[in-house]
């Protein structure tokens, strides 16, 4: 594989594993909305809504994009070392248990390590799903190539900014639903919507396992006509299988996101889904 060349400086950090003085970097306080990139091999390792400020002197991640890094030992015997997964790049070091985040994690990172693109420089689509409890959801879609971000919320609803709450009561309309953010060029739509279907039961009407209520249904809420045109063939496709498919397409309307808490809740409290399974279907 063809690198980009690097700087004598970019060497020292990224081939050497040194590290930059702490607030000399170009990222150590940047707050722009965008994708963080390996330096070596333009690979996306953190999204801006990750980065928070530790007063350390060096940008601060409390989570990285799934897949994009490593973990090793350090030389030292001491700290762990962050390296690009891709190319092996050296990046920083990660820390636990200090307490800056609900995630408990620090990932802090060298500038000179880092390329930046800014959203509007990010070629993005979105899409909103509905399957059950969001936490199973946004578990198996999170953990696609190409996912860029995964949110959990409440959509298809009369209420404006309802929350958890009132959303288990049954009377907003809403479904938890999950939204993701996704690079066209590395996963489709398609792809997307057939592991939708394949992480839950589409035949449930209503509930998800020992989940019930109306906010548990099933339901694709498009965007476009291509995002509708396609759901509706899966779905086509997978009653000719013989599975009585009861999942609702309808246009989006207005995503709300959800409390904090309920933001990557599986891979917070370290467990998996008990309600949603991978099981082939197409």
């Amino acid at each position: 594989m063809t690198y980009n060349k690097l700087t004598p400086e970019e060497e020292d950090v990224i081939l050497q594993k040194g590290t930059e003085r702490p607030y000399s970097g170009k990222y150590a306080n940047q707050h722009e909305t965008g994708i963080y990139t390996c330096k070596q091999c333009n690979v996306q390792l953190y999204r801006s809504e990750d980065k928070f400020d530790s007063h350390c002197g060096w940008p601060s991640f409390d989570n990285e994009i799934e897949g994009a890094v490593k973990r090793v030992p350090d030389a030292d015997g001491v700290r762990t070392e962050i390296v690009c997964n891709n190319c092996g790049a050296h990046l920083g070091h990660v820390f636990l248990g200090e307490r800056f985040t609900s995630k408990n994690t620090r990932h802090c990172i060298n500038s000179i390590s880092m390329n930046f693109v800014a959203a509007d420089k990010v070629k993005t689509q979105r899409a909103v799903f509905a399957s059950g409890c969001f936490w199973g959801t946004e578990y198996h879609l999170s953990k696609v190539d190409g996912v860029i971000s995964t949110t959990v919320g409440y959509t298809g609803g009369h209420k404006d900014n309802p929350t958890y709450k009132e959303v288990c009561t049954g009377t907003t309309g809403h479904a938890e639903a999950i939204e993701v953010i996704y690079d066209p060029e590395k996963v489709t739509y398609k792809e997307l919507a057939k592991l939708f279907f394949e992480t839950h039961d589409p035949t449930q009407l209503n509930r998800q396992g020992p989940d019930i209520g109306y906010q548990y249904r099933s339901e694709i809420f498009y965007l476009n006509d291509e995002q509708r045109e396609t759901a509706e063939k899966l779905i086509t496709i997978l009653k000719k299988k013989g599975y009585g498919v009861v999942t609702k397409v309808t246009h989006a309307n207005t995503f709300w996101e959800a409390e904090d808490y309920h933001q990557d809740y599986y891979d917070k409290k370290r467990t998996l889904p008990y309600c949603h399974f991978y099981m082939k279907k197409f």
